[in-house]
């Protein structure tokens, strides 16, 4: 699945956003790969697989497209 970067906080997390998708999707910075937190940038396309965890869903091996 595609997203875009929509948001990132200063404590290594941040919301990634889906076209036909009301809410946004949320990544962990331990989730990432082939990439840093620090690299990716609001608005940078990733690719990524979806999860349900305990919170909902969660984007899991976050790379960038």
């Amino acid at each position: 699945m595609n997203g875009t970067i929509k948001t990132k906080t200063e404590k290594g997390f941040g919301f990634i956003s889906r076209a036909g998708e009301s809410k946004d999707l949320f990544f962990h910075s331990k989730d990432l790969v082939g990439v840093t937190f620090d690299e990716l940038q609001v608005g940078d396309t990733v690719s990524f697989d979806v999860v349900n965890g305990d919170k909902g869903p969660s984007a899991k091996n976050v790379k960038r497209a």
